[in-house]
């Protein structure tokens, strides 16, 4: 009887711990968030986010994104590694146009979107790192309150990886190809 229920509960257990890795999403825990912050102060020294962040031209933009976009790249340095950086950054609001945002871009942003190479990140996601940030550089949340940084919906039908997969070339970069 002991025998038993010892086996009964380690199958419990096991199950619980099995089902509770398996509702773990891919993304968004503490150590991504961690890693974005990093990311994101990184990126106002270099001028990418923030009061100086050097401008491209506004385009326009795509959903999810924002109505007028503005995207620059280059080399970014996060904890002693030097890899490519892609800074979004996603306009909207009733009379945005790509003047306007040229004009005075603070008084549209919405929100930044970023994709940070990370070597030996993950394989599957060409090692890209991905977060969507406030205006001010705080991690946003998707509507399941979870923080929408490292590998953003990886392995379903939503988010950024599951969207990029769909860039050709294989780089999941839509702006190369």
């Amino acid at each position: 009887m002991k025998m038993n229920l010892l086996m009964v509960a380690g199958v419990v257990g096991m199950v619980t711990t099995m089902g509770a890795l398996a509702a773990a999403a891919p993304f968004g825990g503490a150590d991504d968030v961690a890693y974005a912050n990093k990311l994101w102060k990184a990126m106002e020294k270099s001028h990418y986010v923030g009061g100086e962040a050097i401008m491209s031209t506004p385009y326009t933009g795509v959903h999810p994104h924002g109505a007028i976009l503005d995207t620059i790249e280059g080399p970014l340095a996060v904890d002693g590694s030097v890899n490519k950086v892609m800074v979004k950054r996603n306009y909207g609001g009733d009379a945005v146009t790509k003047q306007a945002v040229a004009d005075d871009p603070k008084k549209w942003l919405k929100a930044v979107t970023v994709m940070y190479k990370r070597p030996g990140y993950d394989a599957e996601t060409k090692d890209w790192f991905w977060v969507k940030y406030s205006p001010a550089g705080m991690v946003l949340k998707n509507p399941k309150n979870m923080a929408l940084a490292g590998k953003v919906g990886k392995g379903g039908s939503a988010g950024c990886v599951a969207c990029h997969q769909a860039a050709p070339g294989g780089d999941l970069v839509f702006n190369h190809d």
